[in-house]
């Protein structure tokens, strides 16, 4: 009888007696001294963190309850002992009971109130079994629920099963021929001969009688497993054992448990890898034991501890006995410290300390794996691995990653590969300790450079800044903001920035989360005037314009100090667009004008005197300047067709063209442009400035009073803006709602418009966009 199976059946039975399963306190004292009766109190306190006196005391009256249940006095020193004979008497009754219920072709009663879930397992043994397998391997991380599951299986199907136990020292590991010669006395009714070979042919022989369906479970089989997966030397006798359990002509079934793989050449076994219970089991657990909980708490719990049934188990007591039995106000309090509970933290550790003395070097990159996030990017692919074993030549470094993944550390599918969080949490412990985790994040932000070689969707653009990452985490600053700020290949432009990539497939929330606590760690004024205005338009695209102009002023100040000429004019000129939104004329007229004459000292930059008349154009043309608007489109013509404008600049470009027109009272040439803007968008995936061209649209067919059309597409500017959370624009286009509602006499829901543009416009603050809205309410 194992410790676990000892924990669980006197859970168990203090359940039925008290209503109350065993707390953590009591657990630790039973399981340490299943395992070593000769421990004290002082030794299990000093090793799990309490008191010698608190021990004591739980102590004291766990004797006493048991000695109720048990119908025999227990002490520390006799308690495994009585807990054995009692369950012998236990298990023959069961026994009995078993195969008198499926010699009537009943089902055997459920034994094991703490089971859950495990259905589809069940089954999957059963077919094994079906299909011929005399042995099988469960192998999964501890805590799992191996043992449980393989006992349940016995249990279900009627067979009478021996068990074996691993000591988890290898010098406490029974003698193999001890144990057989012990079965065939004690189960089959068998005298012992005096040699092995012939104990285990006569083993063989009762295992191919079928008078009576025979199970075997050799549990923890791991502890008497060396690096290679073999048997280890002083107990090489149990390979003739397994190869006995493992003969095709037996009529009996053996499960093994173990957290990692057999390798024995002759001896057949088949691997079932085991995962944690989903969420439907922790429910259905918590339930039963009246644990309060809301499902979302319950999903979180459960992924982070992957499902592990032991944790389930430890987690309920701990709430039951310190939370009133709520499992929300325990996840606030505790889901940032994974291994707050003892018998948790051992459970982890303990295959780590195991992994650390077969296998130095697999234990090395179990820890290093503690560098990457498994966040945005949740996964890495096995070049992740690789690079983090820079110490070990490649053809090795593959064995050493199969290593990790027989043991079920490193969880991988189809070439992915990821830790979960709880082993991660005691991965990133370690390598904090040994000294390698700033190589380690070093080597991972190589890898990740190197890795993405274009960008193109939303997620080439997140794996590409995991390198910034492991930057920030080792203080590297200076790396972290050449991450965002080196041009990459992508299906747009010939170059761009990370930065900019990030804004073009609406990452703004993400780029605006990257960039603020990199600004207040730099140094560099170069990198600084970048990043700068880099969030400038960020804050600028989600409505927080008073941010904006504060970074754009930031970045041209910057940018004229230390003489860098291209953020001086992309910063004035993004200045400038944030006050036309504004709807300060005057202001922006002033800035884009200075962009203009600025560009104009310097031929590599004649862009930007483009960008500044289309701007200045539509200006004008909104305070009745039309003969200065129309000389500006004229001066525009052959340098919107240039190739130095950027995809962006040229999109923005056509929209106030489109705008301008307009204004003007041109609707053909407004359309016209409108909708090589729309197709420019849509060929370099401009959602944001997408939105406000088809916004533009709207209002020009209004002004051809095709008032269906024209609602149709206000509402998809409005859905699409506030899809993306784009507030500056949304407001605007409101606003343009507004109007087209009031042509049409239709003043309520004109008004109701107007109020939305102007909760928008005051929650910038734009003030002289709100008078704007007013006054259109009034004419």
């Amino acid at each position: 009888m194992g410790a676990e199976e000892a924990l669980e059946f006197l859970d168990h039975l203090v359940f039925l007696q008290t209503g109350k399963h065993l707390d953590n306190a009591q657990r630790i004292i039973l399981l340490n001294l299943w395992e070593d009766e000769r421990r004290t109190y002082q030794n299990i306190a000093d090793s799990r963190g309490y008191t010698e006196a608190h021990l004591k005391a739980v102590g004291a009256e766990l004797w006493q309850i048991l000695s109720q249940i048990l119908q025999e006095k227990v002490s520390k020193s006799t308690f495994p002992t009585v807990v054995q004979k009692f369950w012998k008497t236990q298990h023959s009754q069961r026994i009995c009971l078993t195969h008198n219920s499926t010699s009537n072709n009943e089902k055997s009663p459920d034994l094991d109130t703490n089971f859950v879930g495990r259905d589809r397992e069940l089954a999957d043994l059963n077919d094994l079994v079906s299909q011929g397998a005399k042995m099988i391997l469960i192998q999964g991380r501890g805590g799992i629920g191996k043992t449980t599951l393989a006992r349940r299986y016995f249990k279900t199907q009627g067979f009478y099963f021996l068990e074996l136990w691993m000591a988890q020292d290898t010098q406490n590991i029974v003698s193999i021929e001890n144990v057989v010669e012990e079965w065939l006395r004690g189960d089959f009714d068998e005298e012992p001969g005096k040699e092995f070979g012939i104990n285990l042919d006569r083993l063989r022989r009762k295992l191919r009688e079928g008078n009576r369906k025979i199970g075997v479970l050799i549990d923890n089989l791991e502890s008497a497993l060396d690096s290679n997966g073999r048997i280890i030397t002083h107990r090489r006798p149990y390979v003739e054992f397994l190869r006995v359990l493992a003969d095709p002509t037996i009529q009996s079934v053996t499960l093994i448990t173990s957290r990692e793989r057999l390798h024995e050449s002759g001896v057949d076994v088949n691997f079932y890898p085991l995962q944690g219970l989903d969420k439907s089991a922790w429910k259905q657990f918590f339930t039963s034991r009246q644990i309060n909980f809301h499902a979302t708490t319950l999903s979180e719990i459960c992924q982070a501890f992957d499902g592990n049934a032991k944790a389930m188990q430890i987690i309920s007591g701990v709430i039951a006995t310190d939370f009133d039995g709520n499992l929300d106000v325990y996840w606030r309090e505790n889901q940032h410290d994974l291994l707050i509970e003892r018998e948790l933290e051992h459970l982890v550790t303990s295959q780590f300390d195991r992994l650390e003395q077969l296998d130095n070097t697999a234990y090395k990159l179990l820890c290093r794996l503690g560098c990457y996030r498994y966040q945005d990017i949740t996964h890495v692919s096995v070049q992740g691995l690789q690079c983090l074993l820079w110490d070990v030549t490649e053809p090795h470094s593959k064995r050493v990653i199969k290593s990790l993944c027989e043991r079920s550390l490193v969880q991988y599918s189809k070439g992915k590969y990821w830790l979960h969080p709880v082993i991660c949490t005691e991965a990133i412990a370690r390598l904090k300790q040994n000294g390698e985790w700033q190589i380690a994040n070093q080597k991972a932000a190589e890898f990740w450079n190197t890795s993405v070689t274009q960008v193109e969707e939303p997620q080439d653009a997140l794996m590409a800044l995991e390198a910034y990452h492991h930057y920030m985490e080792i203080g590297d600053f200076e790396q972290a903001a050449n991450i965002i700020i080196r041009g990459r290949n992508n299906k747009w432009d010939k170059i761009l920035s990370l930065g900019v990539l990030l804004n073009r497939l609406g990452l703004l929330e993400t780029l605006i989360s990257v960039i603020t606590p990199l600004i207040e760690n730099l140094t560099s004024e170069y990198y600084l005037s970048i990043l700068y205005n880099m969030l400038g338009r960020a804050y600028h695209q989600t409505g927080n314009i008073d941010l904006a102009l504060t970074c754009h002023q930031n970045a041209r100040e910057i940018a004229e100090k230390c003489d860098n000429f291209q953020e001086r004019v992309s910063s004035s000129f993004n200045l400038g667009l944030a006050y036309i939104d504004l709807w300060e004329l005057a202001q922006a007229k002033s800035i884009l004008y200075s962009v203009k004459k600025l560009s104009e000292t310097d031929p590599n930059y004649s862009q930007y005197v483009v960008y500044s008349l289309c701007c200045l154009a539509y200006l004008d043309s909104s305070i009745g300047m039309r003969e200065n608007a129309l000389k500006m489109l004229q001066d525009v013509e052959s340098g919107i067709s240039s190739d130095k404008l950027t995809s962006w600049g040229k999109g923005t470009s056509l929209l106030f063209i489109s705008l301008t027109y307009q204004n003007l009272g041109y609707i053909d040439n407004a359309f016209d442009i409108g909708l090589q803007a729309i197709a420019h968008c849509e060929c370099n995936q401009f959602t944001f400035l997408k939105s406000r061209v088809i916004s533009c649209l709207a209002a020009l067919h209004r002004e051809q009073g095709r008032f269906v059309e024209a609602i149709d597409q206000h509402l998809t500017a409005i859905a699409n803006m506030t899809k993306v959370s784009d507030k500056c624009n949304l407001a605007e286009a409101y606003y343009q709602l507004g109007l087209t509602y009031q042509r049409m006499g239709e003043i309520n829901k004109s008004q109701e418009n107007f109020n939305q543009a102007i909760a928008l416009f005051q929650d910038m603050p734009a003030p002289q966009q709100v008078e704007k809205v007013q006054t259109a309410m009034k004419s």
